[in-house]
């Protein structure tokens, strides 16, 4: 029973030191609304910026596709490299055990 009591006055202690209210905060007065600027139309240097955006994004189309040929022609080469490779290997492990008999 002591320590039912003990726990229960402990919890009433946290939770009145939980509650606590903060002092408040002053609050920050709003600033005025400022009036809003009329737009003015800018159609023809978006017409601009679009015109260059597009041709920005057909070069770089056309070097990632350069680029992508470039690398295909480089794994070919490579390829026949190692084919030449494996070819001279085999032929030097065939007259080694040829010698071999």
């Amino acid at each position: 029973m002591n320590k039912l009591l003990a726990t229960l006055i402990a919890g009433f202690f946290a939770a009145g030191a939980f509650a606590q209210a903060t002092p408040a905060t002053p609050a920050t007065p709003a600033k005025p609304a400022t009036p809003a600027v009329a737009a003015t139309p800018a159609v023809p240097a978006q017409a601009d910026a679009k015109a260059e955006v597009k041709a920005e994004v057909k070069a770089e189309t056309k070097a990632a596709k350069g680029d992508k040929k470039a690398q295909k022609k480089a794994s070919q080469d490579v390829k026949k490299d190692a084919k030449a490779e494996v070819k001279a290997e085999t032929a030097k492990v065939e007259k080694k055990a040829a010698e071999a008999k």
